[in-house]
């Protein structure tokens, strides 16, 4: 995260609301809401912007896990190391507690972690939605907090606008250097469990970001985490990892998939990681699908490959790799050892080379002096029909989208287009990222077919 934006760590035991503030304050649903305790256990930081009587400021939100979770993955020590370092880097701290239940002895040991913190800490006492509860909010002063408790409900929005102004009130003073830094690239890192895709984030950032267990599904939330390396700033988004659909036991599992998903529309490019050592995976076949469908740039992430025989090559396994994934060819390959930190800058050279080519624009009439050599070794036929291709021109980037005008999109083939798609691959810098076709009418009156309006130079002139 950058220090540019100031940083606000919401904290407190489980299930007291700590997601759905941070949902609230940032206007979008970013973290995953459940009543079961403990869902969060990973540091989620999101920007929002905090609109004040004073202007609007920039923050970055930090949802935490509860302190003193029960885990049944026995992760609580993993989870309070993460709420501890969001507090140690944080400009203010919200505490929240629960109106409802008045002082517990979690709520005691929160106190104890943020007394004496360099950093102000406003105290919210969340779910008071009636004038009773707020009448019992005096029990919450033997806390030992500075300030006195504040009713609100993030919920139901109540006494928001107050907070706002609050914490706005308790930020640093809004510099020159203050504003967000966008990302140059953002790449999201997707696989089943295990495969090491949080080992992988804490790899690129250098110590540990996201919570790292052998046990699957620790991970539940699209962790974003900035990373700034040779003047660059990019965003590695940490994904759950995608299991069988009768496999998802709980709306969290269910939640969880569905964040790794979106997590693939908001990416620039995806890295697919996955274990060499194991046979590929039908669920890994469909979620390299899901990528390319998307039109996704795409990076297959050969992971531990140093317990891979040495026997075994590149080579050969990029064999596998094409049997295994014949619809996606195109995408490279890396070899990597996210545990060892070996391969991992090179894979993500790859991220950055995909994305610099899915950012490519063609000139018009390049683009149609190839469409029209292409039509010369093969036209598209329907069922005894033949097709008029009258001009294409490219729309978009990330990924390249081109519109190719018709004289009846009915009678275009999958098959003809994979073809174009190929040429398009062969004659520009497109060579291992997906491509968007999209196909459309044309009256034939409106437009002369492309032989006529791009036609073949003559010797000798210009």
């Amino acid at each position: 995260m950058s220090k540019k934006n100031p940083l606000i760590a919401i904290v407190g035991r489980p299930n007291v609301g700590k997601s759905t503030l941070t949902n609230r304050l940032a206007g979008r649903r970013v973290s995953i809401t459940e009543p079961t305790a403990g869902v969060t256990r990973d540091r989620i930081s999101v920007p929002a912007t905090l609109r004040g009587d004073a202007g609007d400021r920039v923050v970055e939100l930090i949802d935490t896990g509860g302190v003193g979770i029960v885990d049944r993955d026995d992760l609580g020590p993993h989870v309070e190391g993460q709420v501890k370092t969001a507090v140690a880097v944080a400009d203010l701290v919200l505490f929240l507690v629960d109106a409802r239940d008045g002082v517990t002895p979690l709520d005691e040991e929160v106190a104890r972690m943020l007394r004496g913190a360099e950093q102000p800490v406003l105290l919210l006492a969340n779910k008071a939605e009636s004038e009773t509860i707020e009448w019992e909010l005096g029990a919450f002063r033997k806390l030992g907090m500075e300030r006195p408790p504040m009713p609100i409900s993030a919920q139901n929005n109540i006494n928001l606008d107050e907070l706002v102004e609050e914490i706005c009130d308790n930020l640093p003073e809004i510099t020159e250097e203050e504003g967000r830094i966008e990302p140059t690239l953002k790449v999201a890192i997707v696989g089943r469990r295990n495969a090491g895709k949080s080992t992988l984030t804490n790899a690129f950032v250098g110590h540990d970001r996201v919570i790292v267990s052998e046990i699957p599904g620790t991970t539940r939330d699209a962790v974003d985490v900035l990373i700034e390396r040779d003047g660059e700033t990019f965003m590695v988004i940490d994904t759950a990892g995608v299991m069988k659909k009768k496999k998802m036991d709980d709306a969290v599992a269910f939640y969880s998939d569905a964040r790794a998903h979106k997590a693939v529309r908001r990416a620039d490019v995806v890295i697919l990681l996955f274990e060499a050592e194991r046979p590929l995976s039908a669920l890994e076949k469909r979620l390299a699908r899901f990528v390319v469908d998307h039109h996704k740039p795409l990076v297959l992430g050969a992971n531990k490959w140093d317990l891979v025989d040495d026997e075994i090559t590149p080579e050969d396994f990029r064999d596998y790799l094409d049997k295994e994934l014949p619809g996606i060819r195109f995408a490279p390959v890396a070899f990597l050892s996210a545990k060892h930190g070996t391969g991992i800058w090179e894979t993500m050279g790859l991220a950055r080379e995909l994305y610099r080519q899915s950012s490519t624009r063609i000139n018009t009439g390049e683009l149609n002096n190839v469409l029209k050599d292409a039509l010369k070794a093969r036209v598209p036929t329907s069922k005894g029909y033949r097709v008029r291709v009258y001009f294409a021109t490219q729309v978009e980037v990330n990924p390249p989208t081109f519109v190719l005008f018709v004289n009846d999109r009915r009678l275009i083939g999958k098959e003809w287009l994979r073809y174009l798609e190929n040429r398009l691959r062969e004659n520009f810098d497109f060579e291992e990222v997906p491509i968007h076709i999209i196909v459309r009418n044309r009256e034939r009156k409106q437009l002369a077919p492309i032989a006529e309006r791009y036609p073949e130079k003559k010797p000798g002139k210009k």
